[in-house]
């Protein structure tokens, strides 16, 4: 099989819930990261043989698949194709798995993996909107559970005991480090500039971030879930819009078209997991990926696991023994937001950049998703 790199990687900033993003279509913001990925790398889009876009709210503004029009929003050629996926949180991770799937096959040269989500036009659960997914078998199978991932995060909170004020030390320190690394400017090079208004605003920093969070302030925050719960707004990622796109090709055909890569895409896995604790998938999934690839655990130096809410990151390290300095170094989801279909497009960019900043050999990426499925992908550095 054929080595597939990562040539480039981008995102916009992340808005907050009617933020500075609320007012773009899902369809031109996606268009504002493929136009990006076209002026850094200098490729003719002609050439990119599909687009494969993640959208969990696959409804109004997204509808109809977005990742088709986020191609003829961008001014790509019309032979351009598109298609999105829907893998839940996952999705734009997935659609780097199917992309790097398709070019190592050889089946494909030149793909374009990434996602948007635009939440505050589509709003959470809008897709489920006057109907169940579930159905009466799902529900009788699992004892007409809620299937709600913030029960969920409950529940994974009870089992590895975690309490109140662990989960808001680990909230409040995802904030600490995202606004540490904008300070240093570590996201500077892969945000790409959103217009907004006729007058030349324009969105390139990260709204979600609140500087400042403290244990002490978080105590003040009422459950979410549960009246007597652990989780609240602030140990939960922040309802988020963004977008974020990664060219992916072979070694050989980035030769050819004059691009160096940032990665080589070592291997990415999928599990399913308790649909009812729903979010530990990434536990397994970091260990399919790192066995099948034939690396340690103690040889990656960064990872990527999404902070849907801070029990999810806490029992992987306690699962895992990672060394808790090297997950989510710049700040996770928790502080940074969750654009649902966008967030693994979003994290993959974020560890590429920072494993290129620091010359880190290994990065690991995992998502929890709804329904009980995980991503696991495992890059590195190119040489």
């Amino acid at each position: 099989m054929r080595e597939v790199v990562i040539v480039e990687a981008v995102r916009t900033a992340v808005g907050r819930r009617n933020g500075g993003l609320a007012g773009m279509h899902a369809a031109d913001l996606s268009a504002v990261v493929l136009g990006a990925l076209v002026e850094r790398t200098g490729i003719d889009p002609a050439v990119v043989d599909d687009v494969v876009w993640g959208c969990v709210g696959q409804v109004g503004d997204q509808s109809s698949n977005i990742g088709r029009y986020a191609v003829l929003a961008a001014g790509w050629p019309e032979s351009v194709p598109g298609t999105t996926v829907n893998r839940a949180c996952g999705s734009s991770q997935q659609a780097l798995d199917f992309a790097a799937q398709a070019v190592m096959s050889g089946q494909q040269d030149v793909v374009v993996a990434g996602g948007v989500e635009v939440m505050s036009r589509v709003p959470l659960g809008a897709a489920k909107a006057g109907g169940t997914p579930y159905g009466p078998r799902v529900l009788a199978r699992y004892q007409d559970f809620s299937f709600n991932q913030g029960i969920s995060a409950e529940l994974i909170a009870q089992k590895w005991g975690f309490d109140r004020t662990r989960l808001d030390e680990f909230s409040a320190l995802s904030h600490q480090r995202a606004a540490a690394a904008q300070d240093r400017g570590a996201f500077e090079a892969q945000i790409v500039p959103v217009p907004v208004s006729a007058d030349g605003a324009t969105v390139t920093v990260d709204e979600t971030v609140r500087r400042g969070t403290t244990v002490e302030g978080l105590a003040g925050l009422r459950p979410s879930f549960l009246e007597d719960g652990l989780i609240h707004a602030g140990s939960s990622s922040p309802i988020s819009d963004g977008a974020a796109a990664l060219l992916v090709t072979t070694r050989e055909k980035a030769r050819a078209l004059g691009l160096t890569p940032i990665v080589s895409y070592r291997f990415g896995t999928v599990v399913g997991a308790d649909p009812v604790l729903m979010l530990t998938g990434p536990i397994p999934a970091t260990e399919q990926v790192l066995r099948k690839a034939g690396v340690g655990l103690a040889e990656v130096g960064a990872f990527e696991v999404n902070e849907a809410f801070a029990p999810i990151p806490l029992a992987w390290l306690a699962e895992t023994g990672a060394d808790p300095a090297l997950l989510n170094p710049l700040g996770g989801a928790i502080a940074l937001g969750h654009p649902l279909g966008a967030s693994g497009a979003v994290l993959m960019t974020r560890l590429v950049h920072h494993m290129r900043d620091q010359g880190i050999r290994y990065g690991l990426q995992t998502m929890c998703e709804g329904g009980g499925t995980a991503n696991a992908t495992l890059v590195e550095l190119a040489s």
